[in-house]
């Protein structure tokens, strides 16, 4: 059984990889033992970057710290700086409702907090299953400063 050179997908007796599409036409006679274990092995790449949003920041810090594919470290830090987003979002509304509140109008609170949460589920969904297709979506302030970020 052979393993491509370049990411490890087992291609057989085939000399190009059904993966990455890499000439394995040397490797096959003379590596026929497996690749270099990745560093999350067993877990597809857009699997790992839908994962990366299940738990918010948390599985997105622990993805950026133990995955190195850049696809991965993308959307784990694009998953954190949505967290804090969403946080800052959440604390600066609280204060105008906390304000509307003095002004007797607290009832736009019952309905603006739902339409908030709803939305942000919206988009947790969204990020998901870009990521599951295998698609780099950037938010649209949050996504350059990530990869800014992750450029350095």
């Amino acid at each position: 059984m052979a393993f491509c050179k370049a990411c490890g997908q087992d291609i057989g007796a085939s000399t190009f990889c059904p993966k990455c599409g890499a000439n394995q036409a040397s490797a096959v006679a003379a590596n026929p033992g497996p690749a270099a274990a990745a560093s999350s092995e067993g877990i597809a790449e857009n699997v790992a970057g839908l994962l990366c949003y299940i738990l918010s920041w948390l599985s997105g810090l622990i993805f950026l710290l133990i995955d190195k594919r850049p696809f991965v470290r993308f959307h784990a830090a694009q998953s954190i700086a949505l967290s804090v987003a969403i946080f800052v979002v959440y604390f600066a509304v609280a204060i105008v409702f906390g304000m509307l509140s003095f002004m007797h109008l607290g009832f736009l609170a019952l309905a603006v907090w739902p339409l908030l949460g709803f939305a942000i589920f919206i988009v947790w969904i969204f990020l998901m299953y870009k990521a599951y297709q295998h698609e780099k979506f950037k938010l649209p302030i949050i996504g350059n400063l990530v990869e800014g970020m992750l450029n350095k």
